[in-house]
């Protein structure tokens, strides 16, 4: 379970973080999800799917990295084998939360109400080494506080990795609201329809895959041109056909896949 807590240069002036260890955090992963800003790095490798959430049925874009729970078959020999690394891999052990102004709590030491702040999941694998916690690894030969790379330099400023990091935060945030937009024009021209994956695999192992949504490329082709004119303007046009073209990708996954079951 995530332990989050706000980072700041004086509890964590001396915490240091490996970013390689963040493939680690999508071992298990079969969908992950993904931004719209991403789609053309996502879909050269990955296919890109439609899913529900299960508490709230709100619609999510995810790469599809398996074919059942726990299944990434991008990961083997213990590291993430795809040539681009997905946002939410890459922002661990990193998360973004809004500050909410509690009764009993001060949030005077973390931001304003409203603000977002950067919060570290600390039992993460990523973190190596914390003088001031104790947090992380502090075991085998050589110097532990030469492990990884700082969050803050000596004076407390933001170190290069640390601002690459918000960086990639402040991607995925403004990505939730592409990825409405988008999902917003999507639904509003009833463009949406559910998709199942029956596969045979060379063993002759079957999967049958549900759960997943599609564009209806029926219903795109026959939209008007009022419709057509107010996706051209929104710029969306091409994150829809790269969303389309990346489910040829489903043939590299069971390509993976046969080579696994060989």
């Amino acid at each position: 379970m995530a332990n989050l807590v706000a980072v700041d240069n004086q509890n964590h002036l001396t915490t240091r973080v490996d970013p390689d260890k963040s493939e680690l955090h999508g071992a298990g992963l079969h969908l992950l999800p993904v931004v719209v800003s991403e789609f053309t790095q996502v879909g050269l490798q990955y296919p890109i799917v439609l899913t529900k959430k299960g508490d709230t049925g709100q619609f999510v874009f995810a790469a599809m990295l398996g074919f059942e729970a726990g299944e990434n078959l991008f990961w083997q020999n213990e590291s993430w084998q795809g040539v681009y690394l997905p946002l939410q891999i890459r922002r661990q052990p990193f998360f973004i939360e809004k500050v909410e102004k509690n009764a009993g709590s001060d949030t005077d030491t973390a931001g304003e109400e409203g603000d977002y702040i950067v919060c570290m999941d600390t039992s993460s694998p990523t973190i190596c080494f914390d003088v001031s916690s104790g947090i992380g690894d502090d075991t085998g030969s050589g110097d532990s506080s030469e492990k990884g790379l700082p969050l803050f330099d000596e004076t407390g400023h933001d170190s290069e990795y640390f601002l690459q990091v918000k960086e990639c935060l402040s991607q995925l945030l403004s990505g939730e609201l592409d990825n409405q937009r988008l999902l917003d024009h999507l639904q509003e021209m009833d463009l949406l329809q559910s998709m199942s994956l029956d596969i045979t695999f060379e063993n002759q192992q079957t999967r049958k895959v549900t759960g997943l949504y599609t564009i209806d490329q029926q219903k795109l082709a026959k939209l008007t041109d009022e419709q057509v004119l107010t996706l051209h303007k929104s710029g969306l046009f091409a994150p829809i056909y790269t969303f389309i073209a990346s489910q040829g990708q489903i043939h590299t996954l069971i390509d993976l896949k046969n080579k696994q079951l060989a």
